[in-house]
């Protein structure tokens, strides 16, 4: 099977192959014969019925500095496309929705990864809230009186913007701290956009967990560790990967969810679990392909493919 697969991403230039997943989906792609097509988001139009993309064909190699080549513009029909990937990385923000709007018209003939309405319905923060029982004490509001009223209750809490990624705009305030006031200014003069604020969990210190689903099944995993003096554990801010692997509490939350996701077609999933709670399910970009290879040498690009060709032949 050769399929036609245009990635929808941020520069191609600009990403760090070392570290990628959308890299080392194109490389997998590429080795199993597909033929590969780039486009930044900024080139997808809707046009009389038809969903366009300013594309390029691409080939990559993992070689540090000269990792791809682009053949000449052409204008792609997606709707001649087998497969999708859309792997731009957030803001979550009216941008990225419009675009799940627009891929949403050649979904599923088209084989959209993931599936476009439901990324728009799943923002990583907001998602989870659909399974209370498996999330710790959250808040989301923009009343002052409620927040203030919740770090009452709780004492210990995180704050932070509700469609924020990669740690940006994080904030822990233990018991004592006097900037909540100031914070909550700081926010609301940048967005109108409600604040989720959720008690701390001390468990962090040992480790934010990302979990790799696959049409729903866990198969992967790292532990993600904050550098000393935070309590981020994003990579990018000093965060440490570790070996990990799944625990009972781990797969109860799997469990939970997997049904959820495999119905959604929300194929490839990476959730956070920190002690014994989840915290986001990301599916607009999620990462952690690369990281699990490091430690166990498993390649979960594979197994995506394989869902994703197994996908397209039952079409």
């Amino acid at each position: 099977m050769t399929l036609k697969v245009a990635i929808q991403m941020d520069p191609i230039e600009a990403i760090d192959i070392a570290g990628d997943s959308t890299f080392v989906l194109g490389l997998e792609a590429q080795a199993r014969g597909h033929v590969l097509y780039h486009y930044e988001p900024r080139h997808l139009s809707f046009r009389e019925g038809r969903v366009l993309a300013k594309a390029r064909p691409l080939t990559l190699r993992r070689k540090t500095g000269d990792h791809f080549d682009l053949g000449n513009w052409t204008t792609l029909d997606l709707s001649t496309m087998d497969v999708v990937l859309m792997r731009q990385d957030p803001p979550f923000d009216m941008a990225y929705i419009t675009a799940t709007h627009i891929l949403e018209h050649i979904h599923p003939k088209t084989l959209v990864v993931n599936n476009p309405a439901a990324v728009r319905n799943a923002p990583e923060k907001l998602f989870v809230t659909h399974f209370p029982d498996l999330m710790p004490p959250t808040l989301i509001s923009s009343d002052i009186a409620e927040i203030k009223d919740f770090r009452d209750q709780y004492k210990d809490i995180i704050v932070k913007p509700l469609f924020g990624n990669g740690g940006a705009g994080v904030f822990h305030l233990p018991p004592g701290d006097e900037n909540l006031n100031s914070l909550l200014e700081l926010f609301s003069q940048h967005s109108r956009e409600p604040l989720i604020v959720q008690k701390y969990l001390p468990a962090v210190r040992l480790g934010d967990k990302r979990i790799i689903l696959i049409d729903g099944e866990p198969l992967g995993a790292i532990n993600r560790v904050p550098a000393e003096g935070e309590s981020r554990s994003n990579m990018h801010v000093g965060g440490r990967a570790e070996k990990s692997l799944l625990t009972d509490r781990d797969r109860q939350i799997c469990e939970a969810i997997g049904p959820v996701l495999k119905e959604q077609g929300l194929i490839f999933v990476g959730i956070d679990v920190i002690g014994d709670w989840l915290t986001e399910i990301n599916v607009t970009s999620p990462t952690g392909l690369q990281e699990v290879t490091k430690f166990d040498g498993t390649q979960l690009e594979k197994d995506i493919w394989t869902v994703i060709e197994a996908k397209r032949a039952a079409t």
